[in-house]
């Protein structure tokens, strides 16, 4: 199947628009669980090989920190919302308001906070992506590590039993005055379920 192939004009505007409207809705739930104006960036989106996940965190053995979700209902997958150790404390301390306790460990208020976010993440992209499709898609209970790009990738294949050749990648920036907070969001559809998502959003695939 050539993905990046069909994945052109409009076709990729359709995604880009999902990522915005998510931003927004995170962004808004953010600002009501902190009680503070949070903004968030336009994402930038786009579909990359499964392979390639890990250069774009830093590399294979880049320690990064890791939101990690299994998607339930009709278009199974798994999500991952992955961020440098540093950028995990300054999302802590820029939007909740906490300092770090240490610069090499969360402990676990810390980590309760950041599951908190990347779940209003995970619900807010799922919800808009549902809401384009038509297709019913539901995040488990976030799991959290902080290892190298590619141990977390290989445990949730480990974990999860199969991961899909393709992942949707949206760039997340979060803003509050003039500082801002970077992330990668990725959704990595079963291999089946990026057959089904692009489908509902009307757009045809074709073999190579």
């Amino acid at each position: 199947m050539n993905l990046f192939g069909n994945l052109e004009g409009f076709k990729m505007d359709v995604l880009k628009e999902v990522g915005n409207i998510g931003a927004g809705n995170a962004a808004t739930a953010l600002s009501q669980l902190l009680d503070k104006p949070i903004d968030m960036a336009v994402p930038k989106v786009q579909i990359l090989p499964f392979e390639k996940i890990a250069d774009k965190v830093g590399g294979p053995e880049q320690i990064v920190l890791a939101v990690f979700f299994r998607v339930e209902g009709e278009a199974p997958g798994n999500l991952f919302f992955i961020l440098t150790p540093e950028a995990g404390k300054g999302l802590l301390h820029r939007l909740a308001g906490i300092e770090a306790s240490d610069e090499e460990f969360f402990n676990e208020m810390e980590q309760s906070a950041l599951s908190e976010i990347g779940n209003i993440l995970a619900g807010s992209y799922l919800s808009s992506l549902a809401d384009f499709t038509k297709l019913s898609m539901t995040p488990t209970v976030p799991g959290l590590a902080m290892d190298m790009a590619g141990a977390i990738l290989n445990y949730g294949l480990i974990q999860f039993g199969e991961m899909g050749d393709d992942a949707l990648l949206i760039d997340t920036t979060f803003l509050e005055g003039k500082e801002e907070v970077e992330g990668q969001f990725f959704l990595i559809p079963d291999p089946e379920s990026f057959d089904k998502i692009f489908k509902s959003l009307g757009v045809p695939l074709t073999d190579d």
